[in-house]
């Protein structure tokens, strides 16, 4: 927001949800758990209240893997509660980096605001030298109060790289540059005291807001010799399933019925790939090619990776949409 005469600062609300940027290492448990407050990170974070008037509640303490749907649901919700607020110019949120990329891209397909929601964290606790926790969450605040981020929808800022909700991932287990956006870049960086965006986004899909998002729906994972017995156990509770198949689209022949059985009992079968980058597509004929999965009535993801059409099937079939219908929300 433009500073000068009569300009009002910007209001950014803080939410803490856990995560490595909360953890302290324990001697007892050898190891990482988490240990210190928003309070106590806020107070760590030298200058946070120069960028912005902050408003800040701790939401949670769960360390990534413990997100689940409805958590994930519920943090969601909470952050449209203070995007309502007219007060409020952004929202950041601290969360796990395992699990960040799904709560992010949660709420970049399922929150239609322009205001800013930037998600942070860390890849170093507390205890560790060089503990990153604090210069994140100053410069996801920054990004959360600059007019330019205005648009970009969810974001995601780590290490002075902005990321769209929409295309990062995490793409290394412990350095600290572990995002990327595999193919685009980050779309902007923090620069000092300067948020710069340096690219604009692409066509996007149209928001889903369902009252809830459809559970369960399982990845189920090719790899070679894979056959169709997990997806014939997913099948029994599944209200839809993801494929995570190889290289452009393609299955092992013996995956080949068990995707067959999914579509003959009316549940959507989507197909994405285990690569990080580029789309599947109806290249190959052969069997359990691409073409003849499509043929037989499985759903292209596009370039979404598993966990992005797992959560865009949810969300659709949460909507209530029809057969055709999902299978535009993927075509987009």
């Amino acid at each position: 927001m433009a500073e000068g005469a009569g300009a009002r600062r910007p209001r950014v609300a803080i939410v803490f949800t856990g995560g490595t940027i909360s953890m302290r290492f324990d001697a007892a448990a050898q190891g990482a758990v988490p240990a210190l407050s928003g309070d106590d990170i806020l107070a760590a974070t030298r200058g946070v209240r120069d960028v912005a008037d902050v408003a800040s509640e701790q939401w949670g303490s769960f360390p990534g893997p413990h997100m689940t749907v409805e958590r994930m649901w519920a943090l969601r919700s909470r952050i449209a509660e203070l995007l309502r607020d007219p007060a409020v110019d952004g929202v950041v949120v601290t969360h796990g980096t395992d699990t960040l990329e799904e709560s992010a891209y949660l709420c970049a397909r399922s929150l239609p605001w322009a205001k800013p929601v930037v998600f942070t964290g860390a890849m170093r606790s507390a205890s560790d030298l060089g503990w990153d926790g604090p210069a994140n969450l100053l410069e996801a605040t920054r990004v959360a109060a600059s007019a330019e981020a205005r648009g970009y929808g969810t974001l995601v800022t780590l290490g002075g790289r902005i990321f769209s909700a929409v295309d990062e991932t995490k793409a290394h287990t412990h350095l600290l540059d572990a995002f990327e956006s595999p193919g685009l870049g980050p779309v902007g960086v923090v620069d000092e005291e300067e948020v710069i965006f340096r690219r604009a986004l692409g066509p996007e899909p149209p928001i889903i807001q369902p009252p809830a998002p459809a559970t369960p729906v399982d990845i189920v994972s090719a790899w070679a010799g894979a056959d169709s017995r997990l997806l014939d156990a997913s099948r029994a509770e599944g209200r839809g399933v993801v494929v995570a198949a190889l290289g452009r689209g393609n299955v092992p022949p013996d995956m080949v019925p068990g995707i067959e059985r999914w579509i003959a009992e009316g549940k959507p079968v989507v197909i994405s790939s285990r690569a990080q980058r580029g789309r599947v597509g109806d290249t190959y004929a052969y069997p359990g090619g691409g073409r003849r999965l499509q043929d037989m009535g499985a759903i292209f993801a596009g370039s979404r990776r598993p966990q992005q059409a797992r959560i865009d099937l949810m969300l659709a079939l949460g909507a209530g949409l029809s057969s055709e219908a999902i299978r535009g929300v993927f075509e987009v």
